[in-house]
């Protein structure tokens, strides 16, 4: 199995349970490893067969961007649903943090997998 990767993307959004959260834009740090097959791209040298990972990047830029979620699990379970859906990504791994979210720690959040890891 090859992994494609996204790690650090920063986005600014409103995420959280407290009224002063839901104000101010805050920002959530997404690590990502995706499925990919990465033969056919490396032999073709073209984009079209890869996993374009600005593809992925921009479109979880602009949809994080515009959501307003109360909770790290439920802005976690949506960028999931639209790499797998969207994106043709068999399975993936995410980590989503909000960093400086807890006094004394980097950060907090979330660690999923969902779809099917290939062999």
């Amino acid at each position: 199995m090859d992994i494609v990767f996204i790690e650090d993307l920063r986005i600014e959004t409103i995420i959280g349970i407290y009224d002063w959260e839901r104000e101010i834009r805050q920002v959530v740090a997404i690590d990502l490893e995706m499925a990919a097959e990465n033969t056919r791209p490396a032999a073709s040298e073209n984009i079209d067969d890869a996993l374009n990972y600005k593809a992925v990047a921009k479109r979880l830029i602009k949809s994080v961007g515009e959501s307003e979620f109360l909770l790290v699990e439920t802005l976690a379970e949506r960028i999931a649903e639209i790499i797998l859906s969207e994106f043709n990504v068999p399975w993936l791994r995410l980590k989503l943090s909000k960093p400086g979210a807890v006094t004394g720690s980097k950060a907090v959040g979330v660690l999923i997998e969902r779809g099917v890891k290939p062999e």
